[in-house]
């Protein structure tokens, strides 16, 4: 049975024809090239379009090699298309198209482009080329460092419409599984939603995937890109972000954390780098903190959530899972994906010691999370059975007297209903499918 990807679908249908190249960035394997070449060249086709006019160029593929060329593979699409009214073009791993030196500096030949070289031609001269053909509508992906990155975003500028894919959501995840929400949650959490992994049927295959696209996928990727030479370092931070998901985190705290695990010291530059580099290749998202008084980002320390927590829980080898930290990732990758704007809540007040003395306190709500009219606190718990556990989770509600709903996330199969004080209490499954549309 399909995967359905009915969001970055519906995107695609919304930017079709509009006269601008669709550039599709994402994390390596969720989807991309499957999104292009299966599901949106289906719906073309059911909407009328003859397969003919679908043109789908692979340059992976070794009898495409000439294509690399960026001159030869405009002129190719340019034959393809001259007799059609209109055409879907789409190009798979854009990023094998090669540099070259402007032929009008070189007598007319095509010379590989050097990294000190200006005046060069690019995939990005093409795309933008041919996406001002009247008969063209293009489509590209890609798959390595570069394209996966978000400086490809910068490249185009304004001048293409990117869409941004994700692993499967809970919502798409749910939609293929279907069965009991209690076990899909669980799986979920334990193995997130590359869609590969989702298809492997046997839980030890799925983490074998993960584990081995991690090490030769992700890492490779970001050590070609930076020009590392070694990937130690870069493999420890890996392992301390991982099992801190959830927690406040600064470079300097990295950093002291690198050095009692490592006894290596690393500095905090170097921390902020590789943490830059993991961004850049969708592997982790932050969250800012946010004053919910003074309504304003605040400090230096964010959280990291990664994109999978199947990729987070192979970083770990699938050992000592916290359900609680996990669930908070996949909330927070749920937000995004609906498309709020979620930061950490934090707030101050002044409160009595055991000794009578008035202190500060710093009081932190898991997210603020945002969308036009809609607010929400959220705080994000496996279990609230416990009685401490429960007053620890309401506790900064009880001292937030404004407006804004607030909602108490628990890892049950339970219905949206309120307790005393008029706060939220919602399953995981049933926020994630229902409460956030």
């Amino acid at each position: 049975m399909e995967i359905k990807r009915n969001k970055y679908l519906s995107q695609l249908i919304e930017s079709r024809d509009n006269g601008f190249p669709k550039v599709i960035t994402g994390i390596r394997r969720c989807g991309k090239s499957y999104l292009l070449k299966e599901i949106y060249r289906e719906y073309l086709k059911s909407d009328g379009v003859l397969a003919d006019d679908i043109i789908i160029l692979e340059l992976d593929d070794d009898r495409n090699v000439r294509y690399r060329d960026p001159l030869i593979l405009g002129d190719h699409i340019r034959e393809l298309c001259r007799y059609k009214t209109k055409c879907y073009v789409i190009i798979d791993e854009i990023q094998k198209v090669y540099s070259i030196v402007n032929p009008n500096l070189t007598d007319g030949k095509h010379v590989l482009a050097k990294s000190s070289d200006t005046e060069i031609i690019t995939f990005v001269d093409v795309v933008l080329g041919l996406s001002r053909e009247k008969n063209i509508d293009l489509y590209i992906t890609g798959s390595n460092s570069k394209m996966l990155s978000t400086d490809i975003i910068t490249e185009f500028r304004d001048k293409a419409v990117n869409i941004h894919m994700s692993p499967l959501s809970y919502e798409e995840y749910y939609g293929h599984v279907g069965g009991s929400e209690t076990e899909a949650v669980y799986s979920y959490l334990q193995y997130g939603g590359m869609p590969l992994a989702v298809l492997q049927e046997d839980d030890n295959k799925k983490k074998d995937y993960l584990k081995n696209l991690f090490e030769t996928t992700y890492f490779s990727d970001i050590i070609e890109r930076h020009k590392m030479k070694r990937g130690e370092a870069l493999d420890e931070l890996c392992n301390i972000i991982s099992s801190s998901s959830g927690e406040l985190l600064n470079s300097e705290k990295i950093a002291n954390t690198f050095h009692t695990v490592r006894h290596e010291s690393i500095g905090k530059q170097t921390v902020e780098s590789y943490i830059g580099y993991f961004k850049d290749a969708f592997l982790l998202r932050e969250a800012r903190r946010y004053d919910l008084k003074g309504r304003k980002e605040i400090g230096a320390q964010r959280k990291y959530y990664f994109t999978d927590t199947g990729l987070r829980n192979a970083r770990l080898n699938f050992a000592y899972p916290d359900e609680g930290q996990m669930l908070e990732n996949v909330v927070f990758n749920e937000l995004c994906y609906n498309g709020y704007t979620v930061n950490v809540g934090s707030f101050d007040t002044v409160e009595k010691n055991k000794a009578g003395e008035s202190v500060r306190k710093t009081n932190e709500v898991d997210f603020y999370a945002s969308k036009g009219t809609r607010e929400y606190y959220i705080q994000v718990t496996a279990d609230m059975s416990d009685e401490k556990t429960k007053n620890r989770e309401i506790r900064p509600y009880l001292m937030l007297r404004d407006q804004i709903q607030k909602v108490l996330v628990v890892n049950k199969p339970i219905k949206e209903s309120r307790d005393e004080n008029g706060f939220t209490i919602i399953g995981a499954s049933d926020f994630m499918l229902r409460f956030l549309k």
